[in-house]
């Protein structure tokens, strides 16, 4: 690791201008995605999270997908816009993280804990979410940019044909990665002192 905990917190931003021209080699960045599958944590070490990760032609269909969805919902005026975005940033991309939580697992956790039932979707969410940002950071230190996106609603039938997945893995979010070629501005706080209570 090239930096102390606390600067991977401060280096990790929304990138939404992403470029294909990485120095890093994909078996890499599969390295680090297998890396926080196995050492991220879960309620009842479930182990609930799924993820897949698209390059090339799968990432292209992906983010054609998705502006194919767009298209039929939104007005032209307003889906050109998306598209714009979407293809000068996500789909621009070097590659995109799709991140499921397996359902199943969860319905064994109800099964086995009855006490916990109503609580298991919602660690899965904190389970994904941990996930999530976990390779944000590895991808962060890797001096690739990314950003969290939120289209499964719209596309998540059709990923599980196209790859094949099981019907039990739900969509949650996408994190379309790359080369940086913005600069986040500067990120406003609100006061700790509204956030953090501290009492002895």
């Amino acid at each position: 690791m090239s930096a102390c905990i606390e600067d991977f917190f401060k280096r990790r931003r929304s990138h939404y201008r992403l470029s294909r021209e990485v120095r890093v080699d994909k078996k890499e960045i599969e390295r680090v995605v297998r890396f926080a599958a196995m050492h991220t944590p879960s309620a009842f070490n479930s182990q609930s999270s799924r993820m897949i990760v698209l390059f090339d032609e799968s990432h292209d269909r992906f983010w054609n997908l998705v502006c194919e969805k767009i298209s039929r919902i939104l007005p032209h005026d307003a889906f050109e816009k998306s598209r714009k975005k979407i293809e000068s940033s996500f789909a621009a991309g070097y590659g995109t993280i799709l991140f499921f939580e397996d359902s199943h697992t969860i319905e064994v956790l109800k099964k086995n804990y009855p006490l916990y039932s109503e609580a298991f979707p919602v660690y899965s969410q904190h389970t994904s979410a941990m996930h999530q940002y976990a390779l944000w950071l590895l991808l962060s230190d890797l001096h690739l940019g990314a950003s969290l996106q939120h289209y499964g609603e719209l596309v998540e039938e059709d990923v599980k044909k196209i790859f094949s997945l099981p019907d039990t893995w739900q969509l949650v979010a996408q994190m379309p990665f790359g080369a940086p070629l913005d600069t986040p501005e500067k990120k406003s706080f609100l006061p700790l002192e509204e956030r953090v209570l501290v009492f002895e």
